[in-house]
């Protein structure tokens, strides 16, 4: 069945030359008109959006509800191996196969997760869409996880976690998830230890099985004809209907996890506080990134300052010992995180950093802010939504965010007005909510300083 996609380019080059273009006097003089994002919802539950802007590169993804959140006690750490796992032999195509036949045209394969998705993504020059399309197919649809192939990728895995925990920030955020939820939320995005020589081929299979399902997944492409990319969604993506295995509601606990570093020469500490904010979509959700604007989402441009933040103004006024503190912000499709995140020297931790972020966010909550504030914060968070669409990274992101949990297409247009109906009500709503809701604190470093979260 596989190999029936051979056939794509024919079939591409059918839909190129029926499209509608104009003439405008020479024959060479062809104008091709603008075209809308496409969405598609096949019966199945298969969502397929594409946007045709006529490029000679293509981008195709593959978006799975599948990310570690929907790993349980049997199988954690599977989603790790899983994205390390793609490239391996499947039903169609040997590991060598798919590594040459993607270089040979100049493409590329990258699969990503989050605790929500998974995301494969191949690159290729439009002619070649054919050849990558089969493999990305193959990789998606018949992987075979042969055990000797899954057994070669544990040193990987091990190579993985062992970068991750020498970013300390990366190493921080993954506490705090795991000290503000009970459950799905709280899995981490790599494979612990005592899992990393117990995760089987099985496991991968039972896991694809379950969540690899066209109710839970979504085709978009960018540079592609819709009518193509709909046809290959409905005879290679229709491989398993149902909704696949629900995932359970998070469970917001809050509480604390601390990490100290024996070897710390430079005597920082990394901390972050959050309590829970809203989930991914809701006006509420909106609300929060508008506050994070407000007090400081770090810097706007390459280098430079986050000067305009209320967080780091005040401690510009307060103290002359430097440290850095952003707003940090994090939305979820049931749930959803808010804080702050410092770095500051041992002996400042206490008194100085999360105090004085605490009374910034406490003096928006007590009607502190301007109606000026909140127009800068809109026009900020606008421009970084709008400029993350200028990337076919971020756009195929977009697009595949929204066809995965609304099976629909919100435009830019859409989005910056209801950037714009959030009110400086709703932004002091948000701050009082962090600041009465139950919170959550995670740090690594020299430790001697730091206060617990009930101190704070």
């Amino acid at each position: 069945m596989i190999r029936g996609i051979s056939r794509l380019s024919r079939r591409l080059y059918a839909a190129q030359a029926s499209r509608k273009v104009e003439f405008t006097g020479a024959a060479e003089h062809v104008k091709l008109h603008p075209q809308d994002v496409q969405v598609t919802k096949l019966p199945s539950g298969l969502v397929i959006t594409s946007l045709e802007n006529y490029s000679p590169a293509s981008k195709i993804g593959v978006f799975v509800k599948a990310g570690c959140r929907y790993e349980t006690s049997e199988n954690q750490g599977v989603t790790h191996l899983l994205r390390l796992a793609s490239n391996l032999t499947t039903k169609g195509a040997s590991a060598f196969k798919i590594c040459h036949g993607i270089e040979a045209v100049g493409g590329s394969l990258s699969v990503t997760s989050s605790r929500e998705s998974m995301i494969y993504t191949v690159d290729c020059l439009r002619d070649d869409i054919d050849t990558v399309m089969e493999y990305l197919i193959n990789v998606t649809t018949a992987p075979e996880f042969r055990p000797w192939e899954v057994s070669d990728l544990r040193p990987r895995v091990k190579t993985d976690k062992a970068q991750a925990a020498q970013n300390t920030q990366i190493a921080v955020v993954e506490a705090l998830h795991g000290a503000a939820y009970k459950n799905t939320l709280c899995n981490s995005l790599y494979c612990p230890d005592y899992m990393v020589d117990n995760i089987q081929s099985e496991h991968l299979h039972q896991f694809v099985q379950n969540h690899f399902t066209s109710a839970r997944m979504a085709l978009v492409g960018l540079g592609v004809d819709h009518a193509v990319l709909k046809q290959v969604g409905e005879q290679f993506l229709n491989i398993r209907s149902g909704a696949g295995t629900t995932g359970a509601k998070a469970l917001y606990r809050g509480g604390e996890l601390k990490e100290c570093l024996k070897n710390n020469p430079n005597g920082l500490v990394h901390s972050a506080v959050v309590s829970q904010s809203a989930a991914v979509g809701s006006s509420e959700a909106l609300a929060f990134s508008v506050l994070q604007q407000v007090l400081g989402a770090g810097p706007h441009v390459k280098r430079g300052s986050n000067s305009s933040g209320k967080l780091v103004q005040a401690v510009a006024k307060a103290t002359a010992d430097p440290f850095d503190v952003t707003a940090f912000n994090a939305s979820y499709s049931d749930s959803g995180l808010f804080g702050f995140y410092t770095i500051s020297q041992a002996a400042a931790v206490g008194d100085v950093s999360i105090q004085y972020a605490l009374a910034q966010v406490k003096a928006v909550a007590d009607g502190e802010i301007t109606a000026s504030d909140i127009t800068r914060a809109k026009l900020q968070l606008k421009g970084q939504f709008l400029m993350s669409l200028e990337t076919s990274e971020g756009l195929l992101e977009a697009l595949g965010t929204q066809a995965l949990t609304q099976g629909s297409y919100i435009s830019p247009e859409e989005i910056s007005k209801s950037i714009d109906n959030v009110s400086l009500a709703d932004v002091t709503n948000a701050a009082k909510k962090f600041m009465s809701g139950k919170k959550t604190m995670a740090s690594s470093g020299n430790l001697i300083k730091t206060p617990f979260v009930d101190e704070i």
